[in-house]
């Protein structure tokens, strides 16, 4: 049997605790920013890469758009499937492996977002197969919009500082150990409550990346306008310049 990756283990039984976390409150003011990009053209089909608990695609179905949720998650999909039937919602939720969707130029906007899938992965190569296979499900004209860690913070900031700053009581708290300036890639320790009461320990690492990588990799798939902003919690904007204070980077890319 395989061994399971820490990012696997992180979100077993752990859906009840992850919708009570920080990084999920602005669910809200994202899906704002998601219906201007789109021109609220609620005809178009999107996918929600690594949707967890269904957030987003709870919200955007709410407001009478068709989504399909993917995740890995066994557990985090039974929280969005019960979710969704308590807002009745028609959502389809499957589960798949985002290296490899079981899907072929399907949908016309595709959103990733709160580093659900990207960039987790353990190589590059993985990460890259991500948004590979995101391509592929993509309509040759379509929409990307995703949010990944950004490689200029931890050149200039402490990621201990950035977690600690917004951990709150009985959530997740992660420790770095130590960012590998040769890989990009902060190692790290994440310690958390699951939904049974059980403390775990995980051994976690995530991979950052600059946006002359993010461009690139984007322009190998084919994409031919892609911007770059930061990402602010409930609040993203393209008038929002990506600095070194910006945890994370909105990505938008197009292609024609």
């Amino acid at each position: 049997m395989k061994k399971k990756q820490w990012y696997e283990k992180l979100f077993e039984n752990y859906a009840e605790k992850y919708d009570k976390e920080v990084f999920t409150k602005g669910t809200k003011g994202e899906c704002d920013f998601i219906e201007k990009e789109v021109g609220f053209n609620k005809k178009l089909n999107i996918i929600d890469v690594g949707c967890g608990t269904g957030r987003h695609s709870i919200e955007l179905a709410q407001r009478g758009y068709k989504v399909c949720g993917i995740d890995l998650s066994e557990s985090m999909l039974k929280k969005a499937k019960e979710k969704a039937g308590q807002k009745q919602v028609d959502i389809s939720f499957l589960q798949c492996d985002a290296r490899n969707l079981p899907f072929k130029r399907e949908f016309d906007v595709a959103i990733m977002l709160c580093e659900g899938a990207f960039p987790l992965m353990e190589t590059d190569e993985e990460n890259y197969a991500i948004l590979k296979s995101v391509s592929e499900s993509m309509k040759q004209r379509a929409k990307f919009i995703f949010t990944t860690l950004s490689g200029l913070f931890p050149l200039f900031h402490s990621i201990n500082d950035f977690h600690a700053q917004d951990a709150e009581k009985g959530g997740a708290t992660y420790e770095s150990t130590g960012f590998d300036l040769m890989t990009f890639r902060d190692y790290n320790m994440t310690r958390l409550e699951d939904d049974s009461g059980v403390v775990r320990e995980l051994k976690c690492n995530e991979r950052y990346y600059v946006p002359s990588e993010i461009t690139w990799l984007l322009k190998t798939l084919g994409f031919t306008s892609i911007e770059i902003f930061g990402a602010r919690l409930g609040a993203f904007s393209r008038e929002d310049e990506l600095k070194t204070e910006d945890y994370e980077m909105l990505v938008v890319a197009e292609r024609e």
